[in-house]
């Protein structure tokens, strides 16, 4: 099932040029002018028959649906392959390569995506331990409806189209992201003794004092997130490989410190809007601190004793190594989705609907008069967008990057998420820093009136 296969008999001292036609749907065949343009086509030069001794050759070409085959199938592969066809053309019992009059492969699709770039590619069995694809002795002339391969060598073709992030694009996001660290590490140690000096120079009560806490350690698990990148960018690629797996637990380390403090900021909100009453508890913010720094302890610990850590390597459209991070390697995809991928989109759904509670917590009693002289429309809106920076929301745009996303929507991603931590500053201070003697509009006083209206009730 998904094999055709076309053999033709040549004679080695043919005097042209052997066309043959395929198509995902019907297999090779040879060459119909009249079928122009809604078929694949095979362009195998003279030079390949010249060099051959028999008299006669046999020429085999097979079209692959690999949909539903086992095989072809390249570990943590970006790029789609066209129709699911692979083409392999083979001519008697040597190996062909080294060609001056390459063959060419004519793909025909319909017009492609913007943000999506075709790439000739072939099947490299050597490439890891399971193969991969190779675009080495290939050159990719795309058109508006087909695309034409000419490679100087014999073997399993097919079209990728890969998401249009070429090298250019590339360095420019890790300089962005690079700059971008820098500048959030700066502004994260400017929320920490902001934090602090806020709790030390003025009174407030214990739940602001905790909510203080709270959004100090989310601030510092961002701080040792951006110093573990910069680390690692800066060091991998050329340290030991002891060291790079210490590199990659640390960051995955940090990552879901960042991760689980979202989650307990979430659960904070939860007991101060809907709960309200009774939520005090014996050293409250030490259990979370030990929640929020230890159970990714463990996480790591888990990954790490299977060998989860690594060299990872980020590749441009035309498999070009642009930057190597020590992260989780690519034998391990698993533990990347289920210990980030997983973990942050229960944290991303559960974050949501309380922000949803929140808000129409918020919106009621703005509506039903409970908060006096309630704030202004930008400083509600300013409230709003912190929420969302300090519930992870920022992070959920890695989904939107994944496969096919365009230039703009990476940019965006790694601007937005990069400076997260001025968002949180300025929202820090606009929110809690007294002008007055009555913060109004403040989280706290919100949360005062809130429990004033359930006590009442």
């Amino acid at each position: 099932a998904g094999l055709e296969t076309l053999l033709l008999n040549v004679s080695r001292a043919v005097t042209r040029d052997v066309l043959i036609a395929f198509s995902p749907t019907e297999g090779p065949s040879t060459l119909n002018t009249t079928e122009k343009g809604k078929a694949g086509k095979i362009h195998l030069p003279r030079e390949i028959f010249r060099s051959l001794s028999s008299e006669i050759v046999c020429v085999m070409v097979t079209v692959l649906n690999i949909q539903q085959l086992s095989m072809f199938k390249e570990v943590n592969q970006t790029g789609q392959v066209l129709d699911n066809t692979v083409v392999g053309i083979t001519v008697g019992n040597t190996s062909i390569s080294g060609l001056q009059d390459p063959v060419q492969l004519t793909f025909t699709h319909r017009r492609l995506p913007h943000g999506i770039t075709p790439q000739c590619v072939f099947w490299d069995p050597s490439k890891g331990q399971a193969g991969g694809w190779r675009s080495s002795g290939c050159v990719t002339q795309p058109g508006d409806k087909e695309t034409v391969c000419s490679c100087d060598h014999l073997t399993f073709f097919t079209l990728l189209l890969n998401p249009a992030l070429d090298g250019s694009t590339a360095q420019a996001l890790m300089a962005v992201a690079t700059a971008g660290c820098g500048v959030a590490m700066a502004f994260s140690i400017f929320t920490i003794a902001f934090c602090i000096f806020i709790r030390c120079r003025f009174r407030f009560e214990e739940t602001v004092h905790i909510n203080l806490g709270l959004h100090a350690n989310l601030v510092g698990s961002l701080f040792l997130l951006n110093l573990a990148f910069l680390i690692n960018s800066g060091l991998s690629g050329r340290a030991h490989p002891g060291t790079c797996k210490f590199l990659g637990g640390l960051t995955h380390y940090c990552l879901l410190c960042c991760f689980t403090w979202t989650a307990l900021e979430g659960c904070q909100l939860y007991l101060l809007f809907v709960k309200v009453l009774g939520i005090y508890i014996h050293h409250y913010l030490g259990k979370l601190c030990l929640l929020g720094w230890g159970f990714p302890v463990l996480v790591v610990g888990v990954a790490g004793v299977i060998g989860s850590y690594g060299e990872y390597s980020i590749q441009t459209k035309d498999h070009q190594v642009i930057a190597r991070l020590c992260w989780i390697t690519s034998k391990h995809l698993l533990v990347h989705y289920i210990t980030n991928c997983g973990y942050f989109s229960l944290i991303f759904l559960f974050n949501m609907a309380v922000f949803g509670v929140v808000t129409q917590k918020s919106c009621s009693l703005q509506h039903t008069g409970a908060v006096q002289d309630g704030p202004r429309t930008w400083k509600v809106v300013l409230v709003a967008a912190g929420l969302f920076c300090l519930l992870g929301a920022t992070w959920a745009l890695a989904f939107l990057t994944y496969g096919t996303s365009s230039a703009p929507v990476l940019y965006f991603f790694t601007i937005l998420n990069s400076f997260q931590g001025i968002f949180i500053f300025i929202w820090l201070v606009v929110l809690y820093y007294p002008k007055t003697k009555e913060t109004n509009g403040s989280l706290s006083h919100i949360i005062r009136q809130e429990k004033t209206t359930t006590t009442s009730q």
